[in-house]
This record gives structure tokens, sequence and C-alpha cells, in this order.
């Protein structure tokens, strides 16, 4: 008797098909409310609200960050050990979730050896083509590698074989890429002594000017203590052998008190310390004092391709690694289809996949040899996005973090068409978006508000498009708005005259910019506009730039740290107390001793989550009781931080703990529309949008005529545009100059004067199309910019 296959179930039945929505219950991570929401799956969802309304925190902080947690669980106890600890969010319950792939705005490659090339794995597939392909043939790979350098060596090995001892020579060669000169950078460097020490004084007098290596500092105690150098001896009165002791001694071991330490010469302790990380991560007084005691030149041996001869030896069809890697992208996809070999097609057919999925991405005007760290936050996040663009996986959930960031509004399509393929695959996408032309592409739309910080939090809206239109949501009243063009312009006072500029993209670029006035220089993705003000612009005396690198800080980071408003009010403190103004700082003499200051205790469970926990002694205020006793203006330390911006504005302002040094930084802080922050609230609690605006009421206190601003809109809310556009008005009407490389229609529409650069990106760049008043532009409608702001503005 034949057994009868077993009848599938209907598909209507299938209670799989049930999970269809990613519930989230009673969420309280960072100030979201105890709020729930269900999300649909296979579907584009974007949530809205203004900056520091809660976004991130739903999207990132909880749905991610769960889906991110489980699937680490699912590793052994003893590979998890390896893995970063993830805490559960603080929510009561997560169902539906899939694996979550995210795509945010961290800049790439905080190391000076990250390329374009080396962070999408395209160098490592051309190094493969050039083993196989390349005449001369060199070997592996690794010939053609700038971080694998040459070496060889011999010498005798003992070998135990059967019971036997036998002695052998042997011998062994790696040829690696790297240009033997500047070590695979790119560039050499030359270190400006008087940088680095005034020569009059000695060791023990403080000689050494670099930063962190203070008396006291193991940095200077391993040269005081090392029996090399006499630490009473003026520099300038060093023997021979003593100055090559103290700048250039190869490491060698030496015993500082009862200490075992390893000493070095002064300049190569600083290549390795300063010069190997990438100039754009430093923190900033690292940074000026890199940018003040070095100067760094291309690589005279390999022209800056950082390759060594060898490698550059080796060509296909007349073409080398380093032209290659040189070329525009688009270009280099344009080669590879000229090379046909069968022994190498898998190898080819992956590359113009990889290639084609840069210029599909709108990526196709930059090149392989481009630092990582260069990119700005939209390039990186579209080149992040460019590994998932051909990827078979479905019901996978998408996290994007704003990703129209860096994009003209004519390259907003182009990335709505590929969040739309990605959904239509079967994914769930998620945006965090304020841009009303990705809102409009969404399914479901998420909107939280009404306010940020503490007044955020709280679902405002849950709905499609239209519903968000009629709500009374912040962002349904800002979703149609439309900037109209400014009438009446300023009077320029003067001009910046920049000639022959040439850097990367740009074509021998002669532009008069306008002083007195608000100016905003526009453009497609990739057309110079950055290579024109950073690049051009002299820096120096009057000129504050801006650009759009992300604040960092730890979890003791707070924005009275940040900003430094922190010690002009421990000073005040210490005065109206009669004490040490160390005792009110958490990091410092006044830190609760059980918690260290930190206001919460952490208890490290290996593999599993780190567990904080309030700490008792303080109750998280971070401060040793006694100190708390210390009051000015009636307030304790911990009471201070706790306050608000807009509180502080008022405290500092008058009365005994009026403190005019602090009272500028929060009304700075104010202005940019922060307000609502309170000063001892970690940098880490954050989002871009308010981290953005806090690095800019930072530079905008410091003196200056000229103001250099790269898109300062990103992150902000529709509502936001508004209040910075208010801001940059007042330093114009005060009389400085502002210029604002800015894609936002708004800022474009509020311009004084605009230069538009293109026509495209990259090679199609480079030169400007047309200078003028925004009316002008839009009768015109003669540049895409023009077109786009045309379409935008109110009739």
């Amino acid at each position: 008797m034949n057994a009868s296959a077993p009848t599938a179930p209907s598909s209507s039945n299938q209670v799989a098909d049930s999970h269809d929505l990613i519930r989230v219950q009673g969420a309280r991570e960072n100030n979201l409310k105890d709020i729930s929401v269900e999300i649909p799956k296979r579907r584009l969802t974007v949530f809205t609200g203004v900056s520091g309304s809660g976004k991130s925190s739903l999207v990132f902080s909880t749905i991610a960050a769960e889906s991110q947690r489980m699937i680490n669980e699912t590793y052994s106890t003893f590979l998890q050990g390896f893995m970063p600890s993830l805490a559960r969010p603080d929510v009561d319950l997560l169902s539906g979730l899939t694996t979550a792939i995210i795509v945010d705005q961290e800049r790439m490659g905080a190391n000076a050896r990250s390329t374009v090339g080396t962070a999408t794995d395209a160098n490592a597939l051309l190094r493969i083509l050039f083993s196989r392909l390349g005449q001369p043939h060199l070997g592996s790979p690794q010939a053609f590698s700038f971080n694998v350098a040459s070496i060889s060596g011999a010498g005798a090995v003992t070998i135990e074989r059967g019971g036997t001892t036998t002695k052998e020579r042997r011998s062994f060669s790696i040829t690696g890429g790297m240009c033997p000169r500047c070590e695979g950078m790119g560039t050499v460097n030359d270190i400006d002594l008087t940088q680095l020490y005034d020569d009059s004084k000695s060791l023990n007098e403080g000689a050494l000017t670099i930063p962190g290596y203070t008396a006291e500092g193991w940095g200077v105690k391993i040269f005081t203590g090392s029996g090399f150098l006499n630490p009473d001896k003026p520099i300038r009165d060093y023997t021979t052998k003593e100055r090559h002791d103290f700048l250039y001694r190869e490491p060698v071991k030496v015993k500082v008190g009862d200490i075992n330490m390893t000493y070095e010469g002064l300049i190569p302790k600083v290549q390795k310390s300063f010069l190997a990380k990438d100039r754009e991560a430093m923190q900033p007084h690292i940074r000026a004092f890199v940018d003040r005691a070095v100067t760094f030149a291309t690589c005279p041996e390999c022209g800056g391709t950082r390759l060594s001869e060898g490698a550059r030896s080796s060509r296909i069809d007349g073409v080398n690694i380093a032209d290659a890697c040189a070329m525009q992208i688009s270009d280099l996809a344009a080669w590879v289809r000229t090379i046909h070999d069968p022994s190498v097609a898998p190898l080819l057919a992956a590359l113009q996949h990889l290639f084609d999925s840069f210029t599909e991405i709108g990526l196709g005007y930059l090149s392989l040899d481009r630092p990582a760290g260069t990119l700005s936050g939209g390039e990186a996040q579209r080149t992040k996005l460019i590994r998932h663009l051909g990827s078979s996986l479905t019901d996978v959930t998408y996290v994007f973090d704003e990703p129209t960031i860096g994009l003209h509004p004519h390259d907003i399509q182009r990335m709505n068409e590929l969040l739309l393929r990605l959904r239509d695959k079967g994914n769930t996408v998620l945006v965090v978006e304020h841009k009303p032309e990705m809102i409009a592409i969404a399914d479901h739309i998420i909107d939280l508000g009404p306010g940020a910080g503490t007044a955020g939090g709280s679902v405002c809206f849950e709905g499609t498009l239209e519903g968000l239109r009629a709500s009374d949501t912040l962002t349904g009243r800002h979703l149609d708005y439309r900037a109209r063009v400014k009438t009446g312009v300023r009077t320029p006072t003067g001009a910046l005259e920049i000639r022959g500029a040439t850097e990367h993209n740009l074509e021998d670029v002669d532009v008069d910019i306008p002083l007195g006035v608000l100016v905003v220089i526009t453009g497609v993705a990739g057309s110079g506009k950055s290579s024109l003000v950073h690049g051009s612009i002299p820096a120096g005396a009057g000129v504050v730039s801006i650009d759009q690198g992300a604040i960092r800080g730890s979890r003791r980071s707070n924005p009275a740290t940040y900003t430094g408003m922190l010690e002009p009010i421990r000073k005040a403190f210490a005065k109206a107390n009669g004490v040490k103004p160390a005792l009110f700082s958490s990091n410092s003499e006044g830190a609760c001793p059980n918690c260290n200051g930190a206001g919460v205790i952490f208890t490290d469970l290996g593999p599993m989550a780190t567990v904080s926990t309030t700490c008792e002694v303080c109750e998280g205020k971070r401060f040793d009781a006694s100190v708390l006793e210390y009051r000015l203006g009636g307030r304790d330390i911990s009471e201070v931080l706790a306050m608000s911006v807009t509180e502080a504005v008022a405290f500092f302002g008058a009365g005994e703990a009026r403190i005019p040094a602090a009272h500028a930084i929060v009304v700075g802080l104010a202005d940019v529309g922060l307000g609502y922050l309170s000063l001892g609230q970690t940098l880490s609690t954050l989002s871009g949008g308010e981290r953005q605006r806090l690095k800019l009421a930072m530079h905008l206190s410091e003196k200056g005529g000229v103001y250099v601003l790269d898109e300062p809109t990103t992150g902000l809310h529709l509502a936001d545009v508004e209040q910075l556009l208010g801001l940059l008005d007042r330093l114009v009407d005060a009389g400085k100059t502002v210029i604002v490389v800015e894609h936002h229609q708004a800022v474009m529409a509020h311009a004084d004067w605009i230069i538009d650069l293109g026509p495209g990106a990259g090679r199609d760049g480079g030169r400007i199309v047309f200078e003028g008043t925004p009316a002008d532009l839009v009768a015109a409608r003669s540049t895409l910019t023009g077109q786009h702001l045309a379409a935008y503005v109110a009739d």
C-alpha cells in the first residue's frame, strides 16, 4: 500500500504568515516614555520627529540593538567572550524581530592606511587580478599590497624527527608591495623639533611641549630616569651622543625606579603615538599640535601611490595597480570590461558588479586610493550600502540613519529607488529621516515628539503620509512647508578671491566669494564643494571652519565638559567656598569614592551583558557627599549640572552665581536650539543632530570674521532648520561672513548669494555653473540645483 503524500495546508492557514509585525511594548531607552509601536514587516517605515525626540533611541538603541544581542547569544559562551557585550534594551517586550543590518553615519576608517579600496575589498580583488595577469609576474597578491613590506631572512632550524635531532639551514622571503621610503603611507613627514621641546630648558624644567608630556607623567619620567640623559641639563647643551639617545635611540629595556620599561627616542615615539593615526580622528588639541609640528609631503619615491617600484612595474594592458586605484571608479569599471581572460572570469564579474554598484549609488566619482577618513558622512554611509546591493538575503531588517545626508535633491531620487528595491526583495527597511522627499515614499510613518529631550519620547503619529499631513504634529505642519526665495538680499562689503583652485577635481576655478553676506555653495554630491571651501579658502586668521566630523566623548563627557564651561563653574564654586577647584570635578578629587565619579557601578559578568546599577552612596550624583555641602547661588554642583541650558542662562546671568564665561557658552547653546539639554547629560546619549548643534555652538563662540559651515542642517528637523537660519542671520547682521556648503533648499532660498558647482560629479564637475542670487537661479533654471530649487519654492 502506497503512503499518500502529505498535503500542504493552505497558505491562509499557515501560522508562520501571521508574524508580519515587529512589536515594541514599553520602550524606555534614553528619553522614550514607555512607548509601544507596531511596525509592519517587508515595508518601508520612516521615523520622523525633531532632533532629540527619540528616533534613534527607538530604532537603533532598542530594535536594532536587541536584534544584534540575540544573534550574538546564538554563539558559544567562549566566542561571546571575544565580542562586545550588549546590554538588553530597557523595554518590556520585543517580538517579530529579524536579523538587523545597520547602515549608519559613522565615518569610515580612523586608520591612516584605510582607503576606499581597502574598506570595500576592491583592492583585495584587484591585487589577485594583477597577481594572475600582471606582466612581469611578481608573485602572490601580497606583492601588490601597500600594507605588506618585503622581508627576507635565513638561519638554522632544529628539527626533531624519528628520535633524532637534525639542524637544517632555511631561508624565506616575502615580496610585499609597500613603498620602503614612506612605509605605505604615501606621504613623508618632517618634524619641526622646535615644536617638540624648548632647548633652553632641561627635562626637569618642563622642556617637552608635546601634549600629555607633563613633568609628573611617565612620558617624561622614562627620559629622566633612563640614565641616558642628565635631567637637569638644558637640551641645547647635550653632547652628540646624548642628543642621539634623546631623539633617535632604538627601543631598549631600562629600569626606571623599580619598574621595567622600554626606552626609545623622542622622534620614533612621536611617530608611533601621533602620526600612525588618521588626522581626522584626533582630538582637537592633538590635531593642532600635529598641524603645528609636522610637515607632510608626497613621498618622492612612490609619488603618493604607497606602492614599491616593483608593484608599479607590473601591468595589465599598460595599466599598473596604482593607475587603476587612481582612476575614477566609473572609468575603472569600463577598463575592467576590456579585460577578457577566461581564467579569471569570476574575479572580473565580481569587480564589475562592485564598481557598477559604486556608480549606481552615486559614488562613481570616487577613486579607490581616496583615504577613507576623508569621506563625508553621506559618502561613508553609501559606501557601506554597496555590499548589500547585490545580496540575495531576504526577510532582513535594514536600518538606515538619514541616508540622504550629503545628497543633492537630484541624488535623493536615486537613493529612494535603492531603498524601495531593498524593500521589494522582501526586506523590512527602517529609516530615520527628516527630508520630505524620503518621507513621501514611506509605506508607514512613525512620528516621535512632540519636543526634544525630556519633552520628547512619545509617539505623536502612526500611519500613512496622508494621515501625517492631516495630523497636527510638528512634522505634519512642516511637511508641505516651502520657503520663499529671499526678495531683498544684503550688499557685500568686499570679496574673498580664490584663483586657480585645483584641489581634487576642481578645474582651475576662479571665484569671488562676497563678504558680509550669507553665501551658500551647492551642487551635486562630488561636484567639488568641500574641495573649494576647505581646500581653497585660506585657513587661519579670521576663518572659523566647522566640518561634518562627529564629536567624540566618553560616558564621562557632557556638554559642560565638552564646551569648557565646567572650568569657570568649578573656579566660581571654589572661590565662593574657599576650597580647591578640583573638588568640583567628578573626574578628580570631588568624585564619589564608591563609583569613582561615574554615578553608576558596572558589574562585569564575562560573556554576559555588563550590569550597571545606580551608585547607592551618591545616588547617581557622582560627587562625594562632603562636596555637595558647598553651594553657589543656593545650588550645589550636582544641581547645577542637572540644570537645563535654559535654566542655566538665567542662573549664570545674574546674582551671586553670575559667571560671564559660562553664561556666554549657555547662551550659544540656547541659540542653536539646545535649551532643553541638561549640562551634565552624557554625550553618548545625544542624537546626531544634537551633537552637530553642540559642535556648532562651540565653534560659534570662537572669534572670527568668516564662518565656514559644512552641511549644518545634518540631523535637523524641518522646524529646527528655521531656527538655524535665524542664527545664521544674526551672525551676518553682526558683521560676519557666513559660507555654508548645503543641499537643503530652504537654506538655498534664504541665501544672499549662491555659488553652484557642477554640472556633474567627479571628473564631470569641478566648475562654477552659476553665481548669483537665489531669485536669479530660480529664474534661469539652467542647472540641476536651479531646477530643483524652482520646484521647491512657493509660487
